[in-house]
């Protein structure tokens, strides 16, 4: 008797056990992003944040242009009705800061300064005074006009479309159809790069000036695993409901394709970057890195 009482109460214990593990797994978690500006910085930490944990369900929410106590207020509120409420803010103005930590804290619910501590410690070792200037990155400067030219400058030369002024770019980006060409020329473009793209065709030439030595932008390859590219091609011809494209989504056509373009990369001898598993901010990456140290030669 004994013996199964005891059985009984494991049981019980490892069943209460489970239900608690899957309670704390499955729990869904209300995220409060606050910031007194657009709130793109905040947003992009919290895409780093939770990149970091698999099993994190979450309910986002966001208030840009959060600047007085009455807006921080009603959002605290809202968190005090929903359930599991965390609240992350960038927030530069110090008393406003101080008040959201503050009243947080006298609500229990927690709740993350994201640049406050940062600021301040840059304060101490730069001997300056911060500003605290609510959308002080977007300030209209001579970065800020960079950046739009730039984005009009790829924009007009995306696909190949235009190459007769193409010395101007500060970037080149070769390769055959969906490495990726497009996205990542835009998003270099967003980071003040002027950025050409060209596709690389089959019995179509390239612009002769990009092959001569003196050539000063960047030129980089790109490419991918041709069974990747296979895929990638038949969806969107799947998608679009395209009609003739036989040899667009021919596997042999592709590899060819690919192998025509790093023949073609290692003749000239420009970088190339396998984009199969990276994303646009990583392809971004490695090539701001290549084309620092082309410029630092």
């Amino acid at each position: 008797m004994l013996i199964n009482f005891y059985l009984i109460k494991k049981k019980l214990i490892n069943e209460l056990f489970k239900e608690v593990i899957n309670k704390l797994v499955n729990r869904k978690y209300n995220i409060y992003l606050v910031s007194d500006s657009t709130g793109e910085t905040l947003d992009r930490i919290f895409l780093s944040i939770k990149s970091q944990f698999s099993n994190f369900v979450y309910n986002k929410k966001e208030f840009s242009f959060v600047r007085t106590e009455q807006q921080i207020l009603k959002i605290l509120s809202d968190c005090q009705i929903e359930k599991n409420s965390i609240i992350l803010y960038t927030i530069v103005e110090t008393k406003l800061a101080k008040f959201i930590s503050r009243e947080s804290e006298k609500l229990n619910i927690p709740c993350f300064g994201i640049l406050g501590s940062l600021i301040l410690n840059f304060s101490k070792l730069l001997n300056q005074k911060a500003i605290h200037k609510p959308s002080a990155q977007h300030v209209l400067d001579d970065d800020y006009y960079k950046r739009i030219e730039a984005i009009q400058f790829t924009m007009i030369h995306d696909d190949g479309k235009k190459t007769d002024d193409i010395s101007q770019a500060d970037i080149v980006l070769l390769g055959v159809s969906r490495t990726s060409k497009t996205p990542t020329s835009i998003y270099l473009s967003n980071r003040g790069f002027k950025t050409v793209n060209i596709p690389l065709v089959l019995k179509q030439e390239i612009p002769g000036e990009i092959k001569k030595k003196d050539f000063k932008p960047c030129v980089i390859g790109l490419y991918a695993d041709p069974e990747r590219l296979h895929d990638i091609r038949r969806n969107r011809v799947a998608i679009s409901n395209e009609k003739g494209t036989s040899s667009y989504t021919n596997l042999e056509n592709i590899t060819e394709e690919v192998n025509n373009s790093q023949k073609l990369f290692k003749q000239f001898n420009w970088p190339i970057i396998d984009v199969t598993r990276k994303s646009v901010e990583e392809t971004a990456a490695s090539i701001i890195k290549i084309y620092e140290i082309k410029k630092n030669k």
